[in-house]
């Protein structure tokens, strides 16, 4: 068993249905300092740097055990974005996004004790279409407040497909968590049977 740390239902979800058994506990990390911290690094690179820390914040405390940190960062226009701070906001980033392309970059880190033991990063590209005001006021009519835990201000799952014509890249990049990589991983440390 491992432990996630994190408090995402989407990457539970996705440990859940793969059978991979866990214990969540959420990290209390200091995003913004941390970003702040590494300003002019590429957005990969901070997705990462957050998923290791967050892994590292929770195996503190948890000496022995194999702990999963994930992140995910959105970048539009040139333009790195956080999660919403209200409906105001997030209706700011519809506007923002549409009719470009988001790149969303998607990290996880094991660590056991204070040793990040290993780590990657997924790149998704997903085009937004065209967006009306009527659509962004319907949308959020119907997703806000949920959206509001979400950077991209959309659930794939939900009806944030709406906002795309075009996804390229791994559905579990998209959701959140590169999954394939961290399943190739655990059975490498022997959580999962190869």
């Amino acid at each position: 068993m491992i432990i996630l740390a994190s408090k995402s239902q989407s990457r539970r979800t996705m440990l859940d249905a793969a059978g991979v058994s866990y214990k969540a506990i959420p990290a209390e990390v200091d995003e913004r300092a941390l970003e702040a911290e590494m300003a002019g690094a590429s957005p990969a690179e901070t997705a990462e740097a957050l998923s290791v820390a967050k892994a590292a914040a929770v195996a503190s405390a948890e000496r022995d055990a194999l702990v999963l940190g994930s992140d995910s960062l959105v970048v539009a226009g040139g333009k790195r974005f956080d999660k919403p701070k209200d409906r105001d906001d997030a209706a700011a980033h519809l506007r923002f996004f549409s009719g470009k392309v988001i790149e969303l970059h998607s990290a996880a880190a094991l660590v056991r004790g204070q040793t990040c033991e290993w780590s990657c990063t997924s790149l998704a590209s997903l085009h937004v279409r065209e967006l009306s005001a009527e659509f962004i006021e319907h949308y959020l009519d119907h997703e806000w407040p949920v959206i509001g835990f979400t950077v991209g201000c959309f659930r794939i799952e939900a009806m944030g497909v709406q906002l795309f014509d075009k996804i390229e890249g791994d559905q579990f990049t998209v959701l959140g968590m590169p999954l394939l990589p961290v399943l190739g991983a655990l059975r490498e440390y022997g959580v999962l049977q190869s």
